[in-house]
């Protein structure tokens, strides 16, 4: 994150804000963004704020407190970044394999499914660091402005601010949908005090449409526009730091670093694109790799193999914890229950645990 909110007025005077728009329409696309629209920071926020609220009240948001966190600066720009009059909202493609091998490596209980997103290097530095280049170029053009850049790195509403900008639309799976590009894309945002020209809020194309819902193996989405992290893989493997829930456990497959169903499934993904970003290709083969190979993985190697990855940042421990649950799942072979054998004493009482529900899974134990 960076903090450059020094001013409430451009140092340049602007005779005509919609060419300076589209000037920054322009910039993005040069830098790599697929798109990129703008809302108004003070729009009413209440109702979004009794969602969240109630959200909340009922735990659906698990040991995530940060999302408890930061009361209305969540969900109202200018309290969290003073002098905000804009979000402007981009997105960037980062689909990295086509979809029907995203199926075959679910489909496949000997090998190990990453979500898409995490496959390349870690989109946060990624996006801030072009938006920072945008935000120069503003720069150039207007003198010294207020403004801070993001991308899942505060406390914003990002689905709400680009839903309301007209970049897309929220899904009943929670994520943001384009008729454009489907889901497979990051999200980032300029909060600043620029009063450029808004957009109009995209309408709503999800239709009757459930095959998010239905096809979610732990029924996470527990009615349209609500999700349940307590139950969804992706907060499972990704943010729960201790035991995973042995009700859970066989439900999650081979997913062992979140979960594309949601998105896989979707009618409007047949029109996402591979991106063209050399930082989100496939690292280490992780798009088609043996469980059993990442099992065997040091410390070392995991940092070394996983160095720039959003990946790492789970630590050794949990990746083995998630390995642990997708080696239980798999289809029972010698192979299999050796490497989970081979850390049955592991020095992590977290590992060991789910190593042991594994061979049970296999009628073996230590």
């Amino acid at each position: 994150m960076m903090l450059v909110m020094q001013k409430t007025a451009p140092d340049k005077q602007i005779e005509d804000w919609s060419q300076l728009t589209r000037l920054i329409r322009d910039w993005a696309s040069e830098l790599g963004f697929q798109a990129l629209h703008i809302s108004d920071a003070s729009a009413d926020t209440v109702a979004t704020e009794n969602g969240l609220n109630a959200w909340l009240e009922a735990g659906c948001h698990g040991e995530m407190d940060y999302m408890a966190k930061h009361g209305i600066k969540r969900t109202r720009p200018a309290e969290l970044v003073p002098g905000t009059l804009r979000v402007i909202s981009v997105r960037m493609n980062n689909k990295p394999v086509e979809m029907e091998n995203s199926w075959h490596a679910i489909r496949n209980g000997q090998r190990a499914f990453i979500s898409r997103y995490a496959l390349g290097r870690d989109y946060h530095k990624v996006v801030r660091a072009r938006l920072q280049k945008l935000a120069g170029r503003i720069r150039t053009q207007v003198g010294e402005f207020g403004y801070r850049v993001f991308s899942d790195s505060a406390p914003v509403m990002e689905v709400e601010w680009a839903s309301r900008s007209g970049l897309g639309w929220r899904g009943k799976h929670t994520l943001l949908l384009t008729r454009e590009a489907g889901s497979f894309f990051f999200l980032g945002e300029i909060y600043t005090d620029l009063p450029l020209l808004v957009d109009q809020p995209a309408q709503n194309y999800c239709g009757s449409c459930t095959r998010c819902i239905d096809v979610c193996p732990t029924q996470a989405i527990v009615a349209p526009y609500r999700l349940d992290a307590r139950r969804c893989i992706s907060y499972l493997t990704i943010e729960l730091k201790g035991s995973i829930p042995e009700d859970m456990r066989p439900l999650i497959g081979n997913r062992v670093y979140g979960c594309d169903d949601c998105q896989l499934i979707c009618p409007w993904n047949k029109f996402s694109k591979l991106t063209e970003e050399e930082d989100f290709a496939v690292r280490h083969g992780l798009d088609d790799v043996a469980l059993v190979d990442l099992f065997a993985w040091s410390q070392l190697e995991f940092e070394e193999k996983l160095a720039g990855s959003p990946i790492r940042r789970i630590g050794h421990e949990r990746w083995l914890r998630n390995l642990a649950i997708g080696l239980g799942n798999a289809p029972t072979s010698p192979e299999i229950i050796a490497a989970l054998q081979a850390r049955s004493n592991d020095p992590s009482p977290l590992v060991r645990e789910h190593v042991q529900w594994a061979l049970a899974r296999h009628g073996s134990s230590e």
